[in-house]
């Protein structure tokens, strides 16, 4: 990291700014350039966290951390969310050469749809196109596009076990679906088979994810919508099934990017209440 001759701060010249951003995400956008002349401060302290959060050059997962492809697999799904179809292509291409492939991506959106809907997922099959699109300028491509096959990551093989069975495993089992059985059972078996379907409560044979990890997913889109009691359920579901405390904190700051610290703040107040 180059330094300023006076002291060991990090050099905030916007080159130098620019350079450290683009060799710790192999390019930036040129959108991001405006800023960092204007503020290379900001823009700094914008590279040093999200290095951190998804993982950048440099930054590697330890012993009980989240995958680099669990990551993706929370962030692309909250950019589609947002309809960010110019940086969800890119963090698409990183998934690539990370050797996920589509279906794992949708077995995440899909997690992550119970909360913020399936249109959704159609940015999500909007941004792949993007993204095997020669048009789309940013972000390396392997040859070929999406892996021919999946790349084993640890949270294949977790959270597929319930610990205690102490967090309700259905949405029809729970307090307000079971209010709703009373005035349209139809409505509650078709919404808890879709949402069941989400979250792996169906326990269908060939899910990449188990059910802690989309828990995960679930607590921090929840998370991102301020929704902090339905969180703490969720972050339950994820202990019950043997997910640890960093790997929910991990995953509910990889959506901080997209909806603010206030995402985070509000995820350590639903883990809070959680473990009370």
């Amino acid at each position: 990291m180059s330094v300023t001759p006076n002291n060991n701060e990090p050099d905030l010249s916007p080159e130098a700014v620019l350079a450290r951003a683009t060799a710790a995400r192999g390019d930036i956008f040129p959108e991001w350039k405006t800023l960092v002349y204007a503020s290379p401060k900001t823009y700094h302290l914008i590279n040093q966290t999200v290095s951190y959060l998804h993982q950048y050059h440099g930054q590697m997962a330890g012993a009980g951390q989240l995958s680099v492809q669990m990551r993706e697999l929370i962030a692309i799904p909250a950019l589609c969310s947002k309809g960010d179809l110019r940086h969800a292509p890119n963090h698409i291409r990183r998934m690539y050469r990370e050797g996920l492939t589509n279906k794992a991506l949708f077995e995440g959106a899909t997690a992550f749809a119970s909360v913020a809907g399936w249109a959704s997922l159609t940015y999500v099959s909007l941004a792949i196109e993007q993204a095997n699109s020669a048009d789309y300028p940013f972000g390396k491509l392997p040859p070929g596009g999406e892996p021919g096959e999946l790349k084993p990551f640890p949270e294949m093989s977790q959270g597929r076990v319930r610990v205690d069975g102490g967090v309700p495993g259905s949405l029809a089992d729970s307090e307000e679906w079971r209010y709703a059985k009373d005035i349209d059972a139809e409505l509650v078996k078709r919404a808890s088979a879709f949402i069941d379907h989400c979250t792996g409560a169906d326990d269908t044979q060939g899910n990449i994810l188990g059910p802690g990890p989309r828990a995960l997913i679930i607590g921090a889109a929840l998370c991102m919508r301020g929704e902090v009691d339905l969180a703490v359920d969720q972050i339950r579901r994820a202990y019950d099934y043997g997910m640890t405390r960093r790997q929910v904190l991990e995953a509910i700051c990889c959506v901080v990017p997209m909806s603010g610290m206030v995402s985070a703040t509000l995820g350590l107040r639903a883990m809070r209440q959680a473990e009370r």
